[in-house]
């Protein structure tokens, strides 16, 4: 906070203000939080999609670093299998294009989990490189193969929000809320009962602490990081579509904001823990719809109130070493 404020003043303006409206104006200010609340839960539902998939490796060691490539990817396919209908109207096209999203997901992330298994390929640059692969898809799906006939040339599909039976509709009329927020509230409870109260969860965190514990206990692991590595991609997926579908509304050069690399984020943030996975990705959130609000406001660049964010999380996990480790002066 102290170096964001130092940060704000160069730029000429009170960081009082600057903070102020970050972080309170959203939350309590009459004119601001009708409609930033439901934002930060519009914008905090696929990190917490994310950050869940991502915590499931993460418990077991393994480190799935290309979830962004993975949103894409499901955006890409679900938006591809509904778009190659449109115009027909059906009740079926909204499930079957969520269902594909998934896939998407889950197929892109079957290449680390299949290298990984088979020759012992690091997790962490294979999914990492099949981002760049997945940019480049979407580049092409903008300005080729998904390009809106209608769209005068330019570049980007057709706007499913304006396609009823792809659309991603608002649960509650006039926020914005879908469901995709909802989804990422019911996979909190999901993940909490995985993790603590199933015999997958106790795998997960026995192959995480002691490999070698895990393999003497008859269990295979090549089956527990293809299921870690497939969980996160389809929620990465998942998120993808629903993101598509929804606030984004098309598949453009643009879609992919960075929520998959902010998700790894806000996963350590939350300790890998579901209910601390929840208020992380919520309180991320929250950075987003204030910054907007004092790029908006106070006229700041969008390029500091990233370095603020930046910031933030960096002095945030870095409290981990005064949690994890003590300094303890040697005497002579």
């Amino acid at each position: 906070m102290l170096i964001g404020g130092i940060l704000f003043y160069f730029l000429g303006v009170d960081p009082f203000a600057a903070i102020k409206m970050i972080f309170w104006d959203p939350l309590m200010s009459e004119t601001f939080s009708t409609y930033s609340i439901p934002q930060i839960f519009i914008k905090g539902a696929p990190l917490i999609l994310i950050a869940l998939g991502l915590s499931v490796g993460f418990k077991a060691n393994i480190w799935n670093i290309g979830a962004e490539g993975q949103y894409i990817m499901g955006a890409i396919f679900g938006a591809s299998f509904a778009l190659s209908l449109y115009p027909l109207e059906s009740a079926f096209i909204f499930p079957l294009m969520v269902f594909i999203g998934i896939a998407g997901g889950c197929l892109w992330s079957l290449i680390p989990a299949i290298l990984k298994i088979r020759f012992n390929v690091n997790e962490i640059l294979v999914s990492l490189m099949l981002v760049y692969v997945a940019e480049q898809i979407l580049a092409l799906a903008s300005l080729g193969f998904l390009r809106n006939p209608d769209g005068a040339g330019f570049p980007g599909s057709r706007n499913l929000s304006q396609y009823p039976s792809a659309s991603n509709s608002e649960l509650i009329l006039g926020t914005g809320i879908h469901l995709g927020v909802v989804l990422s509230l019911f996979m909190i409870v999901f993940f909490y009962i995985l993790f603590f109260r199933h015999s997958l969860g106790f795998k997960i965190k026995l192959l995480g602490s002691s490999p070698k514990a895990y393999s003497f206990s008859g269990q295979n692991p090549n089956k527990l990081i293809f299921i870690c590595l497939t969980l996160s991609g389809g929620l990465a997926g998942l998120a993808g579509i629903m993101e598509v579908a929804g606030p984004a509304g098309q598949i453009n050069i643009d879609f992919n904001v960075g929520y998959g690399f902010t998700a790894i984020i806000v996963a350590f943030l939350g300790r890998l823990n579901p209910i601390g996975i929840l208020f992380a990705g919520l309180v991320m959130a929250l950075t987003y719809v204030g910054g907007e609000l004092t790029q908006f406001m106070l006229n700041l660049p969008a390029a500091a109130i990233q370095l603020f964010q930046g910031m933030l999380l960096f002095f945030l996990l870095s409290f981990d070493l005064f949690v994890y480790y003590k300094i303890r002066l040697r005497g002579n």
